[in-house]
């Protein structure tokens, strides 16, 4: 059964398993080549940001994430996970009514008993 309209809840926002290929990571054996990463990002609305429904205009665009991550994966080296996840984040912020942020970045290919290798970042929106 749906929840009326206007009932509390919560609205979320997700990319999950957005794979590219991206020069990033410390070791030697990284740089100078691109691997394959795969990145989650689930954005959690400001309590201001309810569930828009059908309005389009009210809700938070998934497409305008997907292309901040591809322009950071091709904006030169990522040394850490831990970078690319923090500038991920920061891009999501860039929609005021996004107000927690979760991002997860793998590498697929570093060790070939390990399906990834990573980090996962979560933030709340800076005060």
């Amino acid at each position: 059964m749906a929840a009326p309209s206007g009932a509390a809840g919560r609205y979320f926002v997700v990319v999950r398993g957005l794979e590219l290929m991206c020069s990033i990571g410390i070791r030697a054996s990284e740089r100078g080549r691109r691997q394959r990463v795969r990145i989650s990002v689930e954005m959690t609305a400001t309590d201001e940001a309810s569930f828009p429904g059908e309005d389009r205009r009210r809700v938070i665009n998934y497409e305008k994430v997907v292309t901040a991550i591809r322009q950071i994966a091709e904006s030169g080296h990522i040394d850490l996970c831990e970078g690319f996840a923090q500038r991920i984040a920061d891009a999501c912020f860039a929609d005021p009514r996004v107000g927690q942020v979760r991002v997860e970045v793998d590498k697929l290919d570093v060790f070939e008993e390990a399906e990834a290798v990573g980090a996962i970042l979560e933030r709340s929106r800076p005060e």
